[in-house]
């Protein structure tokens, strides 16, 4: 199975330590540089749907401005319950432009 990637941001958009919304077919995407390295979530908290790009980014760890529950953006994983996850994406950075894996957009 061939994934396919499609560009949504062009890396210097985003210094590290910083995040950006995207929005892909029809999904709010959020991207966080962790140190260099790129990092996409679905935008909604799996908790009670706050915008993940919209919170306090210290180090991998993403902080929902709704309710603080704290997630870390490379796996998704809640930090105080780790079987509650918010949804990831794969993401390739191709000559200044970050790309996510498309077939999980929904």
């Amino acid at each position: 199975m061939v994934l396919e990637f499609i560009p949504v941001a062009e890396l210097a958009e985003i210094p590290p330590g910083r995040s950006r919304v995207v929005r892909v077919s029809g999904a709010a995407i959020a991207l966080f540089n962790v140190d260099g390295v790129v990092y996409a979530l679905d935008n909604r908290c799996p908790h009670e749907g706050g915008p993940l790009g919209d919170g306090e980014l210290e180090g991998a760890t993403i902080e929902c401005p709704s309710h603080q529950w704290r997630f870390d953006v490379r796996t998704g994983a809640c930090a105080h319950d780790p079987s509650v996850r918010a949804k990831t994406y794969d993401v390739r950075v191709e000559h200044g432009l970050i790309f996510v894996e498309a077939s999980r957009l929904s």
